[in-house]
């Protein structure tokens, strides 16, 4: 029998993003953290569609794009997992290959889900 690897809370904040380095390059400004992750919060649903649709398409340029486009905006808050999955579907789509890309997807679909409460309470918290 197999031991089970847990897999990390998602209210886990330092396995999610670096506030600490996210706060450093903001001078501290809780209000504007607060604000940036309400707006990539916002602007979530519409990046991530891109990726999933360039994909399901098969579409290796709109995937390099999507996937870069994505990686920008989770970047801004050094969530250093979805970044990495970003990067590989956007290196994905720069070789053209799309054989990994669902798989590559799916990993970046985890990565999101986990980032997303993390950010969703950051836009709750009273600053």
């Amino acid at each position: 029998m197999e031991a089970e690897i847990p897999k990390p809370d998602p209210k886990d904040v330092k396995d999610v993003f670096d506030k600490a380095s996210v706060l450093a390059r903001i001078d501290g400004d809780t209000n504007l953290l607060k604000e940036l992750a309400e707006l990539f919060l916002e602007n979530l649903p519409r990046l991530f569609m891109n990726v999933r649709e360039a994909v399901t398409r098969g579409d290796a340029r709109a995937l390099e794009c999507a996937a870069h486009a994505l990686k920008g905006s989770v970047g801004n808050f050094a969530a250093r997992p979805a970044v990495d999955a970003a990067l590989r579907l956007e290196h994905i789509g720069h070789c053209g290959n799309l054989t990994e890309a669902e798989s590559a997807f799916r990993v970046l679909e985890e990565e999101i889900e986990r980032l997303k409460p993390a950010l969703a309470d950051l836009s709750k918290a009273e600053v």
